[in-house]
């Protein structure tokens, strides 16, 4: 934008700092005006909260204060409306301050001000009972501008050291708010703490105030302009000398990060940027389907099935050994790109084996594609360095995917149009963005070495990718696996997957960042040890702590990746990549065998040795560090800088671009996803809980498709308040990562335990719950044979009374030792508990027989359900100190091999007999489903007895 100067008279002229003054007047107005209005004439309504009111709580919130009581949202929309003006000019005078040729980040500033601006009307004028959608849609558009929002203008800000140190203070400020803000909330909403929300209401206030303040230390800056209107036709602005920003970025265009943000943004450019970013995107989708399309057939085979042997198709850069074969791949990317994406059409093949191949034919060429690309592009360090940017942030884009679909990639071959899945959307994007990207490499004119010499071991390089790819994929796959390592029950003590899966997503964001910017750090031992450190905290607390170490291992790992990429490029990718692929998979086997121990040759000698699988990854890791430390830095300027280039600083913006929008999308996800936590079961007049056992599968049905919309579906129409899910550890490589747990919490409106998780070494308990949990503990039963056996002993809180659930997984048939004092042990725990109780279980043996006795009788103090029905082997629910009301089996049809089993039991009420009576001596709030009677719905139906069982 130029402007040029023309003549007239003047006829009104004030100073700049006036609309500083008067954009913090007006918005300061509207919130005060509100809250003073609303504590003078509504005080104890708007204090009041779902939980509690005055005195418990005795300060409102700000969107109590400004919502929909009249008068005070009125005066909060009258002066909010008269804050637009000002706001408007002063994003225009911002730009004008900073704006200078050939810049693109004064430009994005101005737009992101701009659009915070229309977002900020939209949530105020769109209220949550005009339509909550849309309010929620404007608010949370508005938050996730802020970042961008308070970051430029930090980056922008001209050196004024009085207006840095402000904009510094309330910006650190505001940030930090958000921590104690998101604690207190799960206090409130998930602890249910009185006060809570009081406490949180301040550091509400505190960020409204914070957010307005940083707009205000404009005044510093425009109190230099002089707003001038002539009475000519058309509207000047004197630009006179240039802009004390451009005077102080000429001194910094040496530094790389401002360098980096000084050319011209080209559409083009970005455009390219984002479609390799996605071909990155499809490669780790693929890669993370894989182990999941393979272990859905040792689990139907109950062992090894012989289709394993499909992981080696990653091995196909071993072929880039061979010349005339590394000459095609290296000129001709696109094309091997494009065989990759079988991988993505999978989902139309109807059998799980043709689903598999398809699967591993499309990995194995993005494989080679991905190494041959990273070799070809190694003689131009500016173009390697955008492929491994965008293969990382492929990682990132995949993680939040699974965040925003709650661990299920759309684009996985298990994935199709029923249960989610967008495969079609994928699919022609990922033909777009190859055919954007891939046309050509450094190497498609003549195979040109990467500069300087090459130093370092072909061998530590390929063991060094081989730990970075194996920490990538087992641990930054989901940004909840991480937090499920470190979960260990109620009371919360720790992270929850949501939200703060999103600071994960930022961590890995912030290593991105340090591994560009600051390669000599990534490539340091002092930073390896920190890495190591993180590791072995991850590995060895819990609660926060052990989610502290993950956070800075997370940073490591993706500040690694750059630096150990780019040196493995400079070696020949048969060896470096070949070899890399050949160890991950040996690290993917070893972090299976310390969970399947039971069912593979060898098992015992690594039986729950997770510690060895991290210790391996790391050394891994500094095997390729070590490599890493002999080769000579790049070329550097006499400050010991590294020389950067216009074209390689805006195409690393580009980049950096779309991190920023990727982690504000992950932002955005956590906030949409944040639980309501206001659940209640579905029959609350008759004070019943129908609880229910299920063995899920690890959540892929019998042809192979993720299961969690069919397990909804009839958990809902069940009517189920409490349910055990065994099976249900799928935090691992071979299990995709995944938490069916969230899905299904998160719809149905339950609490939920995810139970022991993945580094104890057990297939997984979980509990859902309408009723909130108040305490659990995990337990690992008595195994010295056989696989572990998870419990969850969890107190809930039904109707005001304490109810105790356990839920159960008992080892396998072979191992009766094992079972029998796993029996003792459950047995010991249940009788200690005074509470009434319910064991949902499974349990691998016939009614009245064996162990049958410890669980069921004294020595447990529970009683069966009802002990005339002799077809059981796996599934059993007992109870004490409850009124036994109904019993129901229902068909699983294809959703998983195990039924599902329930129990209707009314609390307060004495324990009863074993009388039957018919369905119509049953209240109608005591009564199951009629939907499941006869041939049922979708092939679940009541069988066994054809109906369900009531008793008097």
């Amino acid at each position: 934008m130029a402007f040029k100067d023309k003549e007239g008279d003047t006829v009104a002229s004030f100073n700049g700092k006036w609309i500083s003054y008067s954009h913090t007047l007006m918005a300061y107005a509207a919130f005060v005006g509100a809250l003073i209005v609303g504590l003078w004439l509504h005080y104890h309504k708007i204090v009041q909260n779902e939980f509690y009111g005055y005195p418990e709580e005795w300060f409102p919130s700000v969107s109590s204060t400004i919502g929909d009581r009249y008068p005070e949202r009125s005066v909060f929309m009258l002066f909010i409306a008269l804050t637009s003006g000002p706001r408007f000019v002063l994003v225009g005078l911002w730009y004008i301050l900073t704006n200078r040729p050939n810049s693109s980040l004064p430009k994005f500033v101005a737009g992101v001000g701009i659009f915070r601006t229309l977002t900020c009307g939209g949530w105020t004028y769109v209220t949550s009972t005009d339509d909550h959608d849309w309010h929620d849609i404007f608010m949370i558009s508005y938050l996730v501008a802020t970042l961008p929002w308070t970051l430029g203008c930090l980056a922008l800000s001209p050196a004024n050291p009085t207006a840095i140190k402000y904009r510094k203070l309330f910006a650190g400020s505001f940030f930090a708010t958000l921590v104690p803000l998101i604690y207190f909330f799960i206090q409130h909403k998930v602890h249910r703490v009185a006060g809570a929300y009081t406490i949180y209401s301040f550091f509400e206030w505190a960020l409204v105030l914070l957010d307005v303040a940083f707009d205000a230390v404009t005044v510093v800056e425009f109190q230099n302009f002089e707003v001038v209107i002539k009475d000519i036709r058309g509207v000047s602005r004197v630009a006179g000398n240039r802009s004390v920003s451009d005077t102080i970025l000429e001194k910094e265009r040496g530094k790389e990060i401002g360098a980096t943000f000084s050319g011209a943004f080209s559409w083009l450019g970005f455009l390219h940027a984002v479609a390799d970013v996605y071909n990155g995107f499809v490669f780790w989708s693929m890669l993370t389907s894989l182990g999941v399309c393979v272990w859905y057939f040792p689990l139907w085979h109950m062992g090894i099935s012989g289709y394993e042997a499909i992981i080696l198709c990653t091995l196909s850069p071993f072929f880039l050994g061979i010349r005339p074969l590394r000459f095609l791949v290296t000129r001709y990317t696109w094309f091997f790109h494009l065989l990759s994406l079988p991988g993505l059409l999978a989902f139309l093949a109807k059998s799980p084996e043709n689903r598999l191949f398809s699967v591993g034919f499309g990995l194995s060429m993005s494989c080679l594609s991905w190494a041959g690309t990273f070799y070809a592009e190694r003689s131009q360090p500016h173009r390697l360095e955008g492929r491994i940017s965008a293969f990382s942030l492929g990682l990132i884009a995949s993680s939040v995917a699974k965040f925003a679909f709650w661990t299920n990639n759309p684009i996985w071959p298990i994935m199709h149009e029923p249960n989610g899945g967008w495969n079609k959307t994928g699919l022609v994007l990922a033909v777009i963005a190859i055919l954007i990207s891939t046309r050509s490499t450094a190497s498609s004119g003549a195979d040109i070495p990467a500069p300087g010499p090459t130093r370092g071991s072909s061998v530590f390089a390929g063991f060094g990718l081989a730990g970075l790819f194996f920490a990538m994929h087992s641990l930054l796959s989901d940004s909840s696996t991480m937090i499920s390592w470190v979960w260990e029950g109620y009371p919360v003590r720790g992270p929850l997957a949501v939200p703060h899966g999103a600071w994960t997503l930022l961590a890995m964001g912030v290593g991105l960042n340090i591994g560009l910017f600051a390669p000599n750090l990534s490539r340091s031992w002092a930073f390896y040890g920190v890495g190591s450190i993180g590791a072995a905290v991850l590995t060895t607390y819990s609660h926060w702590s052990g989610y502290y170490g993950a956070l800075v291992l997370a940073v490591y790992t993706m500040a690694a990746a750059p630096v150990l990429i780019t040196h493995a490029a400079r070696h020949s990718p048969g060896k470096t990549f070949g070899l890399a692929f050949l160890v991950y998979n040996l690290m993917v086997l070893f972090h299976v065998w310390v969970v399947a121990y039971a069912f593979v040759p060898g098992g015992p000698l690594v039986r729950e040795r997770t510690d060895w699988v991290m210790t391996a990854m790391m050394l891994q890791i500094g095997a390729g560090i070590f490599s890493v430390s002999t080769q000579s830095p790049a070329a550097k300027t006499y400050k010991g800088k590294a020389v950067i280039t216009a074209a390689s600083s805006r195409q690393r913006s580009y980049y950096l671009y779309i991190l920023g929008a990727i982690e504000l999308l992950a932002i955005a996800t956590a906030y949409l996803r944040f639980p309501s936590y206001d659940y209640t079961p579905y029959n609350p007049e008759t004070k019943s809980i129908t609880a229910g056992i299920w063995t899920i599968h690890f959540s892929l049905d019998n042809d192979m498709w993720s299961s969690e919309y069919r397990m909804r579906d009839l958990i809902k129409e069940l009517e189920v308040d409490v349910i055990g899910l065994l099976e249900s550890d799928l935090q691992r490589i071979i299990m995709g990562n995944r938490d069916t747990t969230q899905f299904l919490a998160e719809d149905l409106g339950m609490w939920v335990d995810y139970g022991p998780g993945p580094n104890k070494h057990t297939w997984g308990a979980a509990l859902l719950s309408k009723f909130p949990i108040v305490n659990s503990t995990h337990h690992l039963l008595p195994s010295p044979v056989g696989e572990l056996a998870p419990a969850i002993e969890a107190t809930i809180d039904a109707y005001g009374t304490l109810v105790d659930v356990f839920v159960f997984h008992s080892g396998q048939e072979e191992d009766p030792e094992d079972r029998r004092l796993q029996s003792l042990y459950l047995a010991e725990r249940m009788k200690a508990t005074s509470r009434p109780a319910i064991l949902l279980s499974y349990l691998v043996l016939k009614p009245g027989e064996g162990n049958y006795n410890t669980y069921v009788g004294e020595k447990s103090g529970m009683k069966d359900i009802d002990p005339t029905d002799w077809d059981r082997w796996c599934e059993y629910i007992l109870y004490k100190g409850l009124r036994r009301t109904g019993y129901a089996r229902v068909s699983r049809h294809t959703i998983t091999d195990t039924e599902l089993q329930l129990g209707k039991f009314v609390v307060d009420q004495p324990e009863n007999g074993h009388e039957l009576i018919h369905e119509s001596q049953v209240p109608p709030g005591l009564r199951f489903p009629d939907l499941f009677k006869g041939e049922g719905v979708r092939g679940h139906r009541y069988h066994v007895f054809d109906e369900p069982r009531y008793y008097a």
